[in-house]
């Protein structure tokens, strides 16, 4: 499994969230057309946009895209400041270096399954318990223009999990606290630090 940093669609114009679907199709140097949609919204920003981009260093889809399902793709990008926010359109951006990787490893017709689930966790073959904690994606407007953190779902099975006896519960909380995105073991007695 490889994990990269992603940037996301803006509140309004949401990356499917949950989704399965596959590569259709990839593209070297890929172009872009804006929707008339889009060319509203900078218009009414003051901001003028073209009807077509061609490919090259102002081209907001990068180096490569992988197109997935018929309106999204997976791309590289002109401004990395965008990497691990909510600012496209609905597509997902990466890392030039990140997207060519993906690019030349990922053949056309792989399964694609997006995932939006802030905390994961697991009981790993050798005993080992693993919990991973992300930010959740705002649900509206308030949220996302908030300080606060957004709430995250602790499922009944998630206190279970946090509560067994093999789980170190100030590990878990920490973890849950800190949100880091990263897999942190908190099994009782494991020397991980985080």
């Amino acid at each position: 499994m490889e994990v990269f940093p992603i940037g996301i669609g803006q509140a309004g114009r949401e990356t499917p969230r949950n989704w399965v679907t596959t590569v259709e199709r990839k593209q070297e140097a890929p172009t872009w057309t804006p929707t008339p949609n889009t060319r509203r919204e900078y218009a009414k920003r003051g901001e003028s946009l073209p009807a077509f981009v061609p490919a090259g260093p102002d081209n907001p889809m990068g180096l490569y895209a992988i197109y997935i399902g018929r309106l999204y793709a997976i791309h590289g990008t002109n401004a990395n400041f965008g990497i691990g926010l909510r600012v496209s359109q609905g597509c997902i951006r990466l890392r030039n270096d990140d997207i060519k990787y993906l690019f030349d490893n990922v053949p056309v017709g792989t399964r694609v399954q997006i995932i939006d689930q802030p905390v994961k966790y697991t009981t790993e073959p050798d005993g080992s318990n693993w919990l991973e904690v992300h930010e959740p994606l705002s649900r509206n407007r308030a949220e996302y223009e908030s300080d606060r953190k957004v709430p995250l779902p602790v499922t009944p099975s998630l206190r279970a999990f946090i509560s067994g006896q093999e789980v170190d519960v100030n590990r878990a909380n920490a973890a849950l606290q800190r949100r880091s995105g990263m897999p942190v073991q908190i099994s009782s007695g494991s020397r991980q630090m985080f």
